[in-house]
């Protein structure tokens, strides 16, 4: 009995979507259930897991509250500061730079991901040490400036690592953007200012939800740049979870840890799509 197309169709795409749908479940689902499961347990004599039932772990998450508080502060900072620097760079290569160059420029935008993030942030680990600008400064009269192990350095590692992230999502958004809204709302008088926040802000919106998901969502797993730039005086939750599997081996309160801050997560990203959907499917640009 030869297949109709309908099925055909279903063949396909099921044949497409395996590979994947096997890989998440494998290395993402079945790690999280173990993750759950150890979360109820409790800590064995010698470390790691030990068979139980209880929800101990959960109630001692306030014993590391200082890991959460800095990084739910420190994430959406440095991602409103990505954003910052990010909207104004990606406007330009986007609306104003020369087409002949723009490819160059764009590509600029991702050469630190050539080289990687260990590298670059020992890098600023040098540059913010006693031996970079403390020293120039101590050169000028100015003394006892302390820039590195603080959370001033740690934001500007963030904001130095996860800028790209921020640009390139702003990026592709405005430079789908209409040019013909532009000149409609510059014929119909309206002036740059309100050009900008009238047609072109609201129509990089999406954009812009993008970048703010995807940094803040990296953020609050980070681990490398408040360990090297916060010198263990910033404490991450990613920080948090190394010190707990790989130094104490409580491996239920590290699971504990870990289920909230993928909870954290999905609820982040569920707020970030809701508000890009609502923007992108509801939005009217009224030029008058």
């Amino acid at each position: 009995m030869p297949l109709t197309m309908t099925t055909k169709r279903r063949l396909v795409t099921t044949a497409l979507l395996a590979p994947a749908s096997v890989w998440l479940f494998v290395f993402l689902v079945l790690p999280f259930i173990a993750m759950m499961v150890f979360s109820v347990g409790e800590r064995g004599p010698a470390g790691g897991y030990q068979t139980a039932f209880t929800f101990a772990q959960y109630a001692n998450l306030p014993a590391r509250s200082a890991a959460y508080w800095n990084t739910l502060m420190l994430a959406p900072v440095g991602a409103f500061v990505c954003l910052i620097v990010a909207y104004p760079t990606a406007y330009y290569l986007a609306v104003k730079a020369n087409p002949r160059y723009r490819l160059l420029l764009v590509s600029l935008v991702v050469v630190p991901f050539w080289t990687s993030l260990l590298v670059r942030t020992y890098a600023w680990m040098y540059i913010l040490g006693s031996r970079g600008i403390p020293n120039l400064l101590d050169m000028i009269g100015i003394e006892d400036v302390r820039l590195l192990n603080t959370p001033g350095a740690v934001l500007l590692g963030i904001v130095y690592g996860y800028l790209p992230l921020m640009i390139m999502p702003i990026y592709v958004s405005l430079e789908k953007l209409d040019r013909r809204l532009l000149e409609a709302s510059a014929d119909l008088g309206a002036k740059p200012v309100s050009t900008f926040f009238s047609v072109t802000l609201p129509l990089s919106l999406p954009g812009v939800m993008t970048g703010v998901a995807l940094v803040t969502i990296l953020l609050l797993g980070e681990y490398l740049i408040p360990q090297l730039l916060g010198g263990g005086k910033v404490f991450f939750i990613g920080n948090a979870l190394v010190d707990l599997f790989l130094q104490s081996r409580n491996w239920p309160f590290g699971s504990a840890i870990a289920v909230t801050l993928v909870a954290i997560v999905v609820v982040v990203l569920m707020v970030a799509m809701r508000i890009a959907w609502r923007i992108s499917g509801t939005r009217q640009v009224d030029l008058v």
